[in-house]
């Protein structure tokens, strides 16, 4: 039998965090956004559903983050959930491809759906939303979206992330 190990309050440091949250499983999405300087966007593992009734989607943003500034702008971005095969548009979009500004979108397809932010033609689903609120907490803005579009595919598989690596399909972990 396995044990947890338990940390308390006061002794919850980025790391214990970190690597707590690290036990989710999560599909990878790249949040987009068009800027005055041209398309931006970052790797948003914390994309997730606010409610269907309206259609609302939230991301978090580092505050330190390039793309925060593209999605106040124009007030809008787009959550693209990546196929397994997009290990390359994941990793420019987390910095690890040496890919910034509107390099990042060298791999892959892009197209745009209602607001101008661009959109991974191959994605599994995307949102396209604009910004209804921003909430600040900590080092974060919480950026909530109204979904105005959305466009999905009826196949494929996930890129995941789990425990700060990248997996090919939901078989692939």
């Amino acid at each position: 039998m396995t044990s947890l190990t338990v940390t308390s309050a006061n002794d919850i440091d980025a790391r214990a965090f970190w690597t707590t949250l690290g036990q989710r499983a999560t599909g990878m999405t790249v949040v987009t956004a068009d800027s005055d300087d041209g398309p931006t966007g970052f790797l948003g593992l914390s994309a997730a559903h606010v409610t269907a009734s309206p259609p609302t989607m939230l991301v978090s943003v580092d505050r330190k983050t390039s793309a925060l500034a593209g999605i106040m702008s124009r007030r809008h971005f787009a959550v693209n959930f990546l196929p397994a095969n997009a290990v390359g548009v994941a990793d420019a979009f987390a910095g690890k491809a040496g890919l910034s500004g509107a390099a990042r979108f060298t791999p892959g397809e892009w197209c745009v759906l209602s607001t101008g932010a661009p959109v991974f033609c191959d994605a599994l689903g995307v949102f396209d939303c604009v910004v209804d609120e921003v909430l600040q907490r900590g080092d974060v803005s919480i950026v909530i979206g109204r979904v105005v579009a959305v466009a999905s595919r009826a196949d494929g598989d996930p890129l995941i992330f789990f425990r700060g690596k990248s997996h090919a399909g939901v078989g692939g972990l």
